[in-house]
């Protein structure tokens, strides 16, 4: 499932009233309520962010089928093992560098790996699994 950025934030709020007025019933005062609100408010948004730029290849129907016992050696095996096929007719039909960057990242590869690796900035990578990601979801 996508990351709801509109219905995380609505859950942080709800969770950090309900955590302030504890404070308050505790006697904490404010300057620390208020502390303690920027601070989680800076790593909710940290990690908001990482949500939305992380790339899940689990977003994507899974990818290698789960009876394999071997991890894909190169990109052909990659291609080999994908039990969708309407994934397997989209990746078919992408360049060369999209799918080795895609066999790099079921791998466990992270995007600045690739981006070292395979001589491609890092937003070219995120880009492009999104843009892959949207175009899957579309033929849905």
């Amino acid at each position: 499932m996508a990351y709801n950025k509109a219905r995380a934030e609505k859950e942080w709020l709800e969770w950090k009233n309900k955590e302030e007025t504890q404070l308050r019933e505790l006697g904490v005062d404010e300057d620390t309520i208020q502390f303690l609100h920027t601070y989680d408010w800076e790593m909710f948004k940290a990690d908001r962010n990482y949500r939305q730029r992380h790339i899940n290849i689990g977003t994507i129907p899974e990818i290698v089928s789960e009876d394999s016992s071997t991890t894909p050696r190169s990109v052909e095996d990659f291609l080999d093992n994908i039990e969708d096929e309407r994934l397997y007719r989209l990746l078919r039909e992408v360049d060369s560098q999209t799918l080795q960057m895609l066999f790099l990242k079921s791998l466990g590869y992270t995007a600045k790996e690739i981006e070292q690796r395979l001589g491609m900035p890092e937003s070219m990578v995120h880009n492009r699994i999104s843009r892959l990601r949207k175009k899957y979801k579309k033929d849905l």
